[in-house]
């Protein structure tokens, strides 16, 4: 389906009085003759006087109009737009470059509401690039519009169409089709992608009452984030998820067949580690090995767009590593690792120290996000460590290990790190052992001040110092009906170092990244936690 382009909407009067509301896209890269032939055509079509369309040409008016690709034409009444609607104009959509549809007038039989009101309704369909109140016979305006293919319902298919004759006149083309039947809609599919679901999130109260905080003091904390400057070291990951239909079992061998309806794109890896940063508030630097490729360029630009300081290095014997996800009725099915994973080069490890080393003037917290696909050989993270302490510098540290062996403990001395149990037994070569246990071995074997220790559904076990020694302490997960668990990880990091670096102990910390990452795991893909997010759900009623 052709993407919404965004509306400039532009009131022009003409003789007589009259007046017209038209959207009006810019592009410079068009051709003007084609523009105005487009231009002329619904000029033309919807009678619009000679001031009008002049004021429309001049204007350099595209989009739905001034396309290359076919124009498609699409009339009904639309009093109430229901699903057979939708099937009907995201097929005429597909099947031409732009989608014109005309909405009958009110003495049209069938008519039951207003004109306007119906018009209105069709505008704000995605599919639709321009919508034409008509005060005419469809077939009339057809043969001035002359679109390139013209669609009705399937029902049409064997009755008298009075738009043939005009389409035939002119070389165009009748196609009879109601679209196809879909049981996932992609409004609901947008939504997965960009809403918070705060009513699915159930904050615990005796945890708050143990450790000396109340959950309202937690707004005070985000605030804060903004004197900080953030610079994040890592894997560079970009996250495709394909939206599929299922269509059901193949009849030649046991495989679930599905037709895949959407594609986005989102940066992942420590990419999204620096976007969780500044989303939250803080200034942002990120520093990375790319391929050179179309998934660096998406990604350089998704990074700055959100505020991020992007420096990726390029490296030619690889490509950006891309992780592709096909999901349906809200699961994932397969994924798709696209990804090299040797070690940089020496050379590029130090192009890597030099530009960290220039954004770590004046930094606050140093983020390691390795994910094990040689971004961070041990000598860079030594060498980089060691100037940070120097420049007292905080540093925390998270190594993923989802497909490969990792080794969290890797990263001597620093104040948080934050494994899963699996990355945590892997460090450790202890898969029997209990997890209390397991997460004090590992603060001895890292040096490190505070380890968070992930567990998926069952929250996670925070082992920290407290009243001289060392103290375990539970918090399960709040988020009781997540979409995507695989952002989780990366936001409760973010937003549990920064709270740790403007001076919350880290109970609270905790607490605050994993209200962070019920947020973040209520919506589908990857996309920047905002403080404002993470303070709508501090001030939502506990339940």
């Amino acid at each position: 389906m052709s993407a919404k382009r965004p509306r400039t909407l532009k009131t022009v009067t003409g003789a007589g009085g009259t007046s017209e509301t038209y959207d009006l896209a810019v592009d410079p890269t068009r051709s003007t003759l084609d523009t105005a032939v487009r231009v002329a055509k619904l000029a033309e079509a919807a009678r619009i006087d000679a001031l009008f369309t002049a004021d429309l040409l001049s204007f350099g008016a595209q989009g739905a109009i001034g396309s290359q690709e076919p124009l498609v034409f699409v009339s009904g009444n639309f009093n109430i737009l229901h699903p057979g609607h939708l099937r009907l104009l995201r097929f005429a959509a597909e099947a031409g470059g732009s989608l014109v549809v005309g909405v009958n007038s009110d003495d049209t039989p069938g008519t039951s509401i207003a004109q306007e009101v119906r018009l209105q309704g069709v505008q704000a369909l995605g599919a639709v690039a321009e919508a034409v109140a008509l005060a005419e016979p469809a077939e009339e305006f057809i043969a001035r519009l002359k679109p390139e293919i013209v669609v009705k319902g399937k029902e049409y298919a064997d009755r008298f169409n009075p738009e043939q004759a005009a389409v035939d006149a002119y070389g165009g083309r009748v196609i009879f089709s109601s679209g196809e039947v879909r049981f996932a809609s992609r409004s609901l599919l947008e939504r997965e992608y960009s809403e918070t679901q705060f009513s699915v999130i159930r904050k615990p109260a005796d945890y708050p009452a143990r450790n000396g905080f109340r959950i309202a003091d937690l707004a005070r904390i985000p605030p804060r984030f903004a004197d900080l400057k953030v610079v994040v070291v890592g894997d560079l990951i970009v996250d495709e998820y394909i939206s599929c239909d299922p269509l059901g079992m193949s009849q030649e061998d046991p495989t679930i067949v599905v037709t895949p309806i959407e594609n986005k794109l989102f940066v992942g890896g420590a990419g999204i580690v620096a976007a969780h940063a500044r989303g939250l508030g803080a200034q942002a630097h990120y520093i990375a090995v790319s391929g050179e490729d179309d998934s660096a360029e998406f990604a350089r630009e998704a990074l700055e767009s959100y505020g991020v300081s992007v420096h990726l290095l390029a490296d030619p014997t690889r490509p950006t590593t891309r992780k592709q996800r096909y999901r349906a009725m809200g699961k994932t099915l397969l994924r798709v690792n696209h990804l090299r994973q040797h070690a940089i080069e020496p050379d590029q490890q130090q192009r890597i120290y030099d530009a960290t080393m220039a954004s770590l003037a004046g930094a606050d917290v140093l983020l390691f996000a390795d994910y094990n696909y040689g971004a961070l050989p041990q000598p860079l993270v030594e060498a980089i460590a060691k100037r940070a302490r120097e420049l007292k510098v905080m540093m925390a540290a998270d190594s993923q290990a989802s497909s490969q062996i990792s080794d969290i403990s890797r990263f001597k001395g620093i104040s948080l790190i934050t494994p899963t149990e699996r990355e945590a037994r892997l460090a450790l070569r202890d898969q029997e052992a209990g997890l209390a246990v397991v997460a004090d071995r590992l603060q001895r074997a890292s040096d490190a001040t505070h380890v968070v220790v992930t567990l998926g559904a069952e929250g996670l076990l925070i082992h920290a110092p407290k009243d001289g020694g060392y103290r375990a302490e539970r918090l399960p997960a709040f988020n009781t009906a997540p979409k995507d668990v695989a952002g989780a990880g990366d936001s409760f990091f973010t937003c549990t170092a920064m709270a740790l670096r403007v001076g919350v102990d880290i109970w609270t910390a905790s607490y605050l990244g994993a209200l962070a990452a019920a947020c973040q795991v209520s919506r589908v893909g990857n996309m920047p936690l905002t403080a404002s997010e993470l303070l709508t759900e501090i001030s939502y009623p506990a339940t």
